[in-house]
């Protein structure tokens, strides 16, 4: 009989059974009738012909073997039997599927993150050949180039069969006044076809559309055109307005291509050739990425590469840099990673973070399965009649052993069930808490066949892992001595508890271990939130104004510039106002190198300056206080002295702590120096780049003195109350202004907590989970104390019957949760100086064996462990010793 036809067996047992009995006993009556043909007797002929057809059970078993799968059988009646002894304990139940499904949610919920972060690969056609151009040969430190870079590679390789440049490049959807941002990318005319993206409607970007002179036209994003446009066709020719410029609208890409930056989605796509300032040497933006041809290897595309470099940097030498400069340029080189994943600024910043938070729901699966496990050895001393019952009746322990397992596994398999649910949930929080501002994360959550496999394995795992002590006791119970002991004697106390203790060690262990981790990222993201920054960030809103499609003539920025800082001093409620190119912890920097008389640097990054070019007004706007000298002010004219604000760190490197007031630097350019500049204050060092950075040496200039200042500014506006207030009047002058003047609001405190969106995501999900693994630790060593207490009740009893008081009893129960709880955190200490470490990068103004934290931890626990201990001794210290002796 075929396999197909065994397993459709299985779907009408009870009719295989009956046709099988109507067979035998048709066989049984053709060989009766057949010896009753031979002369004998009716009766003699039918005990002869069941004498000769053998054991009717034995040969209905036999056919049924040969006509079912027997071992899917007996598996479904090993689950059927399952369910209903599942049904039999309702709140065990509930209780064992909820604590795994929260466990083995917690860990879909972060593999899911993991999976399209890292490990999905673009979805676009045959990902596996894309590899990016970087700079400094293969796996180099850069991978940004200039489009007359781009230019030489894609007319010098012959080693891609397609290749593209694309850079970001963000719209604003508005005519004027505040913002309405559109995330894009600036591509070549490769872009999509290299790619292999369909397009949704209309047609996509070519080669054609990418060429001098282009004509403004644009293709949107799936999503982008659903949302924005609610999916109608009709978008395909019409024109739309970006950053106030009219584009026309080709076509839409295909649903599920947003891009190649895992984490951003792509909503407007433009050509290349519209970028401004495209043929700059200097301007680096642009990422390269090409398509091996076949039979091309990945080693073979990187030394192709690397022999066509000197040639493509020799043609694309910035010619206002100096010698040194240049011969620096020369010696770069050309190489290529895969690219199969994409690119993506999500998975720089998240996924040593998304690691730490995978091991740290690992160790909570694991402390729960010891709580299921604690769990399951006292169902099994319940059920240890049932057991010796089905023992003393013929069923081997492998068979009962398979049946506790498949139990163990059910239970797995419903928390997993319920863990999917939570992990989708789970996982689009965390995204939204990944989103911050105009950063917003998008990633493809969808349950894929990797993401199925990892819960599926997991459960497997888990029911094993938590099943395998329940299912070994059950091998070893002696089915006489459960019978004669009513079950009593079966899982006897000591071997028994000694499990549960293991067990309550490894979960006190671990639980000190996650405590321990969450104290010290949390104490770091207390320190990060409570540090000084070097300015007052409260009560400050950040106005960034844009005047590039205002209208203006660029020689008059600055008068208009200065109009609108006077207009903003003169709001109500308005304290005071400064302006400036960067404002602190937003991602942007200015560097540059600078020369000082009687300092040697000892290499040429020790020259490395970081600056900022503000108004008068600025450093008061910030609560930035000047320590010496004065602010910028109306001497400060494009035709004097050039002067500048430094901060303390300046004084310290350069001037060897004295004095800079009076004193003088020159800018270094391209081998040159500028004139000197005056330094005319001292200002408290302040944060630049972001909250964990050192002390970084920082000057400012005066936005006075800029003879040619751009059309972009930020304006700092303090306020004694909630900055966001001060936005409709903000709003509203300017466009008595300007109305086409582009206003983004954000206040300044808000800037800041968006840039600890890491440590945040850390800091809550850690202390979530280690007050998760500290509420199960306590419930496991509280159910193993209780049940010690019930298994020796015969022996408080006799102890409390020769005299000893309530009082030795609590502390006899205590001393056992002093024991449990001093191995486990002896344990657990060693475990956690040997792995935080490994959060080192994570940690700030800690170290990962912070005495303060290790020992503060190791208190909560004990603390808790003992409140937990404490209703089992009162219980113990109550006993009746004579109603406990007269169950003896």
């Amino acid at each position: 009989m075929g396999l197909f036809s065994r397993f459709t067996n299985l779907l009408r047992s009870n009719r295989v059974s009956e046709d099988i009995d109507r067979e035998m006993a048709f066989h049984m009556s053709e060989l009766a009738d057949d010896l009753m043909a031979r002369g004998m007797k009716a009766s003699d002929a039918r005990r002869e012909a069941r004498r000769r057809f053998g054991n009717p059970g034995v040969q209905k078993e036999r056919t049924r073997d040969a006509d079912i799968l027997t071992w899917l059988e007996s598996l479904v009646g090993d689950v059927r039997y399952a369910l209903r002894a599942l049904r039999a304990s309702p709140v065990f139940a509930l209780v064992t599927i909820a604590s795994l499904g929260l466990g083995i949610g917690a860990n879909t919920a972060i593999f899911s993150l993991i999976n399209a972060v890292v490990l999905k690969t673009l979805p676009v056609r045959a990902p596996d050949e894309l590899m990016q151009v970087t700079m400094g040969g293969e796996g180099g430190s850069s991978a940004v180039f200039t489009n007359p870079i781009w230019e030489q590679v894609r007319d010098a390789q012959d080693v891609f069969s397609g290749a593209f440049a694309y850079g970001e490049n963000g719209f604003n959807l508005t005519e004027g006044g505040e913002v309405r941002r559109a995330s894009g990318y600036s591509v070549s005319g490769e872009f999509f076809s290299t790619l292999g993206v369909q397009p949704a409607a209309g047609r996509l970007l070519t080669r054609a559309d990418d060429v001098p002179g282009c004509p403004a036209v644009a293709v949107l994003g799936h999503g982008f055109w659903q949302s924005e446009y609610g999916g109608s066709p009709a978008i395909v020719g019409s024109t739309i307005s970006l950053n106030r410029k009219p584009h026309v609208v080709v076509g839409v890409a295909d649903p599920s291509f947003f891009g190649v930056d895992v984490g951003a989605s792509g909503q407007v796509y433009t050509p290349l050739c519209l970028r401004s300032n495209l043929q700059a040497r200097s301007n680096w933006f642009l990422y390269i990425i090409g398509r091996r041809k076949p039979g091309v290897t990945d080693v073979q595309v990187a030394s192709r590469l690397a022999v066509i470099a000197p040639a493509v940097y020799q043609a694309t030498v910035p010619q206002d840099w100096g010698a040194s400069e240049k011969a620096e340029y020369l010696g770069n080189k050309l190489g290529a990673v895969p690219a199969a994943h994409g690119l993506s600024t999500v998975r720089k910043q998240y996924q040593q973070a998304l690691t730490v938070l995978m091991i740290v729901v690992g160790l909570v699966l694991l402390i729960a399965c010891a709580n299921v496990a604690n769990l399951l050895l006292a169902r099994a001393a319940v059920r240890s009649r049932e057991m010796a019952i089905r023992l003393a009746i013929g069923a081997g322990r492998r068979r009962l052993v398979r049946q506790l397992l498949t139990e163990s596994i059910l239970l797995a398999a419903l928390g997993a069930a319920a863990g999917v649910l939570f992990a989708r949930w789970g996982s689009a929080l965390l995204v939204s808490v990944l989103s911050s501002g105009r950063s917003k994360v998008v990633l493809d959550l969808a349950v894929d066949g990797r993401v199925l496999a990892f819960t599926l394995g997991v459960a497997v795992a888990t029911g094993i892992l938590f099943g395998l002590a329940p299912a070994w006791r059950v091998s070893r119970i002696d089915p006489q001595v459960a019978l004669k002991s009513n079950g009593r004697g079966v899982i006897e106390g000591h071997t028994r508890f000694a499990i549960g203790r293991m067990l309550v060690v490894g979960q006190i262990a671990l639980s000190l271990v996650l405590v321990v981790g969450a104290g010290l990222l949390l104490g770091s993201f207390r320190k990060l939130t409570t540090l000084d920054p070097g300015f007052d960030r409260d009560g400050v809103l950040i106005t960034a104004v844009s005047m590039r499609n205002a209208g203006y003539n660029a020689d008059v920025y600055g008068q208009a510039h200065a109009e609108l800082l006077a207009k903003f001093r003169a709001l109500p409620g308005v304290q005071s106002v400064g302006a400036s190119d960067i404002t602190p912890i937003s991602g942007s920097a200015w560097n540059d190198l600078i020369r000082v008389d009687g300092y040697e640097p000892k290499r040429r990054e020790d020259a490395l300056v970081y600056f900022n070019e503000v108004s008068d007004g600025f450093f008061a706007a910030m609560g930035t206080p000047i320590l010496a000298g004065r602010d910028f002010d109306r001497r400060d004219r494009p035709n004097g002295q050039t002067v500048a604000i430094v901060n303390e760190a300046i004084a310290e490197k350069f001037f060897q702590g004295t004095s800079p007031l009076g004193k003088h630097y020159r800018l270094v350019t391209h081998d040159s120096a500028s004139a000197p500049i005056e330094i005319i204050g001292v200002v408290k060092n302040a944060k630049y780049k972001q909250l964990r950075e050192e002390t970084i040496p920082t000057i400012y200039l005066s936005r006075g003195q800029n003879a040619k200042p751009g059309p972009n500014a930020y304006y700092q506006l303090r306020t004694s109350g909630d900055p966001t207030e001060l936005i409709p009047a903000v709003k509203a002058l300017a466009a008595d202004v300007n109305r086409s003047i582009a206003l983004e609001f954000t206040a300044l405190s808000d800037q800041l907590d968006r840039s600890l969106a890491r440590e945040r995501l850390l800091a809550t999900l850690s202390g979530f989970f280690g007050g998760l693994a500290l509420l199960l630790a306590t419930v496991g060593l509280y159910g193993t104390l209780s049940y010690s207490v019930a298994r020796r009740r015969n022996e408080i009893g006799i102890r409390m019957a020769l005299g000893a008081a309530q009082g030795r009893m609590v502390r006899l129960v205590l001393g056992e949760v002093a024991r449990i709880l001093a191995l486990g955190v002896a344990l657990g200490s060693l475990v956690a100086l040997a792995s935080t470490r490994w959060m080192e990068a994570f940690l700030y103004g800690l170290t990962p064996s912070d005495p303060a934290v290790m020992v503060g931890s190791a208190v909560i626990l004990g603390v808790v462990g003992l409140a937990a201990g404490a209703l089992p001794a009162w219980k113990a210290a109550r006993l009746d010793p004579i109603a406990a002796l007269r169950e003896e």
